[in-house]
């Protein structure tokens, strides 16, 4: 059963593909928003993960992020999450991340709890 205070944490270690410069949401070669953010949500999805049926999973619905701090390539980087609330469906999250020199990154975020074949046949059909 998911509940309140359930928490996980994952690490990367920042790469040149993580980079702003890769992923084209800036031209340094510092950790991006984009890949900050991905690794805040899996964080959070994969806290869930042992807790659903089979045939279930999650899908991202909010995040507000703050990026706080610049990472180099090659330092470790961490997102800790914790769930705050469950709504039916619906789990709530506060997420930060860190690197070795402390907090770089906050975020408010919300996955609700998906059938995956009914939300794949949902989402394709808009091909129609």
């Amino acid at each position: 059963m998911i509940t309140e205070g359930l928490k996980n944490k994952i690490e990367i270690t920042v790469t040149q593909h993580d980079t702003a410069k890769a992923l084209g949401s800036g031209e340094l070669e510092v950790l991006a928003t984009p890949r900050m953010v991905a690794l805040m949500e899996e964080c959070a999805y994969k806290s869930l993960s042992s807790y659903l049926e089979n045939g279930s999973g999650t899908v991202g619905t909010l995040i507000e992020v703050k990026h706080l701090s610049a990472t180099p390539v090659g330092m470790r980087v961490w997102a800790e999450s914790v769930v705050t609330k469950v709504d039916g469906r619906c789990v709530s999250f506060e997420i930060k991340a860190y690197d070795e020199c402390g907090l770089i990154g906050e975020a408010i975020h919300q996955r609700f709890i998906v059938f995956n074949e009914k939300f794949v046949q949902k989402t394709y059909s808009k091909l129609k």
